[in-house]
This record gives C-alpha cells, sequence and structure tokens, in this order.
C-alpha cells in the first residue's frame, strides 16, 4: 500500500521522490541557437563597437561580443538551475514574479533610463534590466496559476475573463506610458493564448479584439512614432534618409546576401549603416552573411525548438505544467515571427529582439531562464524506464 500511495501522491504533482533527465533534444537546439546567436553577436557588432563615438565601449570591437559571452554563460547556469525546481515551486511563486514586474514597470516611470524618447530601462545594481522581461513571464506563470484554479469556471465572465483582462489592463496601460507597444502586443497575444487554451469561451475574444484595436488607433494617434512607423513601413524609400533609413538598409542588407551570403564576417550594412544591428536587426546581418540558406537553417533551428516545446506540453505531468510550457513557448515562436517579419518589413517596425541572438544581457538571462522552466516540466514526463520500474513494484504492493 505504502508504493501505491507514493506513485499516486507522484502522478498529482510531488515531485521530491524522483525526477527524470531533462529533455535532451530541446537543450541541444537551444544550446546550438545561443552558440550561432553568440558568434552573430560578435560579428555584427564589432564595427560600431569599434567606431563607437560615446566611448561607451572604448573602441574595443570584442566589446558586445564578451559581454554577451559572459551572460550566456551564466544564462545556461540559470536555465540549468531553473530547471531543477519543481513546477510547484513556480506555481507558488507565480503571483510573486507577477508583482515583481508591477512594481518595476511602475518605478521605471520614475527612475527609468531614458533612450530614444522612451523610459523602458531600470538600472538595478548597476545593470540595465527591462521589467517588461518579467511582466511576460509572470502573466506566464500567474494565468496558469489562474487558469487551474477556476478550470471548471473558465467559460464564465467572472472567472475566465474579468482577473486574466485586469491583470493585462495594468501591465498594458504601465506599458503604454513607458512608451513600449510591442510588449504590450506580446503580452496582450501570450495573454490571450493562454486564456483560450485555458477554456475561455470564443465570445470574449471578439471584445478582445475590439479593445485591442481600439488601442492600437489611440496609439497611432496619439504617439507620434507610432504614426510615423506605419508611414515608413507603408512606403520605406518615400524617406530613406529619416523614417524609412532603418528599414530601408535592413533591405539592403538581406538583398544583397543572397542564396549563399556574403560570408561570415563580411557584412557591408554593418559598417554605421544600418542601425541596432547587434541587436534587434541582427537577423538582417544573419541574411547579408549567411545568405537565404544560412537564414533559412536558423529559422528552422527555431522551429524544432517550438516543435519540441510543445510536444514537452502536450506531454506534460499535469494542467500547470502544460499551460505554462505552451505559454513560454508560445512567447518564444511570436518573438522569432514579429523579429523577422519586421527585419523583412512585413509589419510596422518595433522593438522586438530575435531570442539568443539579439544582444542584451537581462533579455538572454531571462529567455533561457524559461528555457529551463520547460526543461524543468520534461524532467517530470514519464520515461518507459520508469514505467518498466513501477510495474514489478505495483504487483508486490498487491
Amino acid at each position: 500500500m505504502q508504493v501505491r500511495d507514493n506513485i499516486l501522491k507522484d502522478h498529482r504533482g510531488d515531485l521530491s521522490i524522483s525526477r527524470g533527465p531533462v529533455d535532451i533534444p530541446f537543450l541541444m537546439i537551444t544550446l546550438l541557437l545561443l552558440g550561432i546567436g553568440v558568434v552573430m553577436v560578435l560579428s555584427a557588432s564589432y564595427a560600431s563597437a569599434y567606431y563607437d563615438l560615446s566611448n561607451e565601449t572604448g573602441g574595443n570591437a570584442t566589446y558586445y561580443f564578451a559581454r554577451q559571452l559572459v551572460f550566456a554563460v551564466l544564462g545556461v547556469a540559470i536555465m540549468l538551475l531553473a530547471s531543477r525546481f519543481p513546477m510547484s515551486f513556480y506555481k507558488k511563486f507565480s503571483f510573486w514574479v507577477l508583482g515583481v514586474a508591477i512594481v518595476l514597470l511602475v518605478a521605471v516611470l520614475v527612475v527609468g533610463t531614458k533612450s530614444n524618447g522612451a523610459r523602458r530601462w531600470i538600472l538595478i545594481a548597476g545593470q540595465s534590466i527591462q521589467p517588461s522581461e518579467i511582466a511576460k513571464i509572470g502573466v506566464i506563470l500567474a494565468f496558469s496559476t489562474l487558469i487551474c484554479r477556476y478550470k471548471n469556471l473558465m467559460g464564465t465572465f467572472k472567472h475566465g475573463v474579468a482577473p486574466f483582462a485586469a491583470i493585462l489592463a495594468v501591465i498594458v496601460v504601465l506599458l503604454f506610458l513607458e512608451p513600449h507597444l510591442s510588449a504590450s502586443i506580446i503580452i496582450i497575444t501570450v495573454g490571450a493564448v493562454m486564456m483560450f487554451i485555458g477554456g475561455a469561451r470564443l465570445f470574449w475574444f471578439v471584445g478582445g479584439l475590439i479593445g485591442v484595436g481600439g488601442l492600437f488607433v489611440v496609439a497611432v494617434t496619439v504617439l507620434k512614432y507610432s504614426s510615423e512607423r506605419i508611414s515608413a513601413w507603408l512606403d520605406p524609400f518615400a524617406d530613406t534618409g529619416d523614417t524609412g533609413y532603418q528599414i530601408v538598409q535592413s533591405l539592403y542588407a538581406i538583398g544583397s546576401g543572397g542564396l549563399f551570403g556574403l560570408g561570415l564576417g563580411q557584412s557591408r550594412q554593418k559598417y554605421l549603416y544600418l542601425p541596432e544591428e547587434h541587436n534587434d536587426f541582427i537577423f538582417a546581418v544573419i541574411s547579408e552573411e549567411l545568405g537565404f540558406i544560412g537564414a533559412a537553417l536558423i529559422l528552422a533551428l527555431f522551429a524544432l525548438l517550438i516543435v519540441r516545446g510543445y510536444w514537452i506540453a502536450m506531454h506534460s505531468r499535469d494542467r500547470y505544467g502544460f499551460l505554462v510550457c505552451t505559454g513560454i513557448t508560445s512567447l518564444l515562436a511570436l518573438q522569432v515571427i514579429l523579429n523577422v517579419a519586421v527585419c523583412t518589413n512585413l509589419v510596422p517596425c518595433t522593438g522586438i529582439s530575435l531570442p539568443f541572438f539579439s544582444y542584451g544581457g537581462s533579455a538572454l538571462l531571462m529567455q533561457l531562464g524559461e528555457m529551463g522552466i520547460i526543461l524543468s516540466v520534461s524532467r517530470d514526463i514519464p520515461t518507459k524506464k520508469a514505467v518498466k520500474k513501477r510495474k514489478p513494484e505495483r504487483v508486490k504492493a498487491r
């Protein structure tokens, strides 16, 4: 009977008995993308780092690469550490993460660092942190907890819509004040995905779409930079010296790469022509240096990672693990799709980074931490070996 009780207890989520290994395919693809990303940061950034007129880099061509490498190593350690904690741990502290994100979003409006007319970063212990990155995972964890709590009531407005809409409203308003429209779009979309898979009625999404549409109209009307980006998206070559400059240089880079690319390190647009070449527009440099073939292979790796993430979600042991894993994987997919769409002018230019590739320490640490949570879910998936070991124990218990 003791063995039977342990089996049932383990099935309900008590992971103190035994946990399996992490999902090796997911881990290997993540590390491969991270390795390629660090190399591409070196290739894309060394010109701007060397010619930096602000003296931030001190003329050190490897400045951004060295920092990204340090954060990558630290991020891998965080990912492996995150994979050790059971999902019950994340469920317990889910609202704490969301609360910290909201506090930081408020703080960034007061003491945040201003850049390009927006306050999106805050200095903590000498490190620049973007609270919107914490808000993304905070929404996923908190929404997963609420969905598990109201699993039989998600079809009602009181439980299936109101608490989720309230959380999104607070975060989106704070992001709107920064302003940070791209983060708002991502968080709203991920939140909608979580509500949909949680069981919210499709009827409520119609009202949500109307609300998002209204927010978009207000943003374009009130925020000057948003309307300028819409105009530049519709016709970037109408003003190649100002509003359309960045996207035009991105298109030049992608087009000049051709089928096989100019070769690693041989990009021309990164020589102070393409802004944010090692950050939001690093995919343009990838396309220029590695060509269509190289860019397609990288996107194929992302596709494999996303598919594997959903596979882990579908095989997760409990509902909470399924929800969190689906939310994080959807977040990853959305960011990759939007970043590539921006670089190719399929959507208006927004500040969306390419996961594992774009330069940025805090964002990279958060992304790898999120991959660690998915690996934590994968450790609870029963293996054939574990099932075989349990069979004689059940017979013996009888």
